[in-house]
């Protein structure tokens, strides 16, 4: 009598005779994107009077301010609690988006880079709230009297990530049988 096999179990994003290939060299990104973020904010905290601004073009300006809040000054004007709220949520999507990227196959490179990004992003401003207390912003969009919350490289990268992991869902939804 032979041994009874255990039933192969269905693992998402696994090739069949390949050992997995992560998608965790696409921190790479994520260091960038902190790096970019963290200069770029060093400089305008260097240049530019905090309120100060700078207009670029009739629709954009650097604009240094600072938040203490969440995205669209989100509780900006609650007593403090709040940085270590955000801080906290910052480093459990942070480990959260480590663990998803270990999981990724390296070649869905769409969902790895949005995922990237996020990660990136997230950990830029939690530098800011970790090291100053607040997230230093400064890109300024506008149309005529009408403007956009000011915002940074961080959040923009946040925000590109987004777009491109629902992008990837959708053409992902497309790409399945009905």
């Amino acid at each position: 009598m032979a041994p009874s096999q255990p039933a192969p179990v269905d693992v998402p994003n696994a090739r069949v005779g390949r050992p997995h290939r992560s998608a965790l060299p696409y921190v790479w990104l994520s260091a960038l994107i902190v790096v970019l973020d963290q200069v770029s904010k060093a400089w305008i905290v260097a240049t530019v009077a905090l309120y100060h601004s700078i207009a670029l073009l009739p629709v954009l300006a650097l604009t240094y301010v600072y938040n203490p809040g969440a995205a669209f000054s989100f509780l900006y004007n609650a007593s403090g609690w709040q940085r270590w709220m955000f801080a906290a949520l910052a480093v459990i999507v942070s480990i959260v988006l480590l663990i998803v990227l270990r999981q990724t196959e390296r070649r869905a490179w769409l969902q790895a880079s949005g995922f990237a990004l996020i990660l990136g992003g997230a950990v830029g401003n939690l530098i800011d709230r970790l090291r100053l207390g607040h997230v230093v912003d400064f890109i300024n969009a506008h149309w005529g009297p009408h403007y956009f919350p000011t915002f940074n490289l961080a959040d923009s990268a946040i925000t590109v990530g987004v777009i491109l992991w629902l992008l990837d869902a959708w053409l992902d939804a497309r790409r399945k049988p009905r």
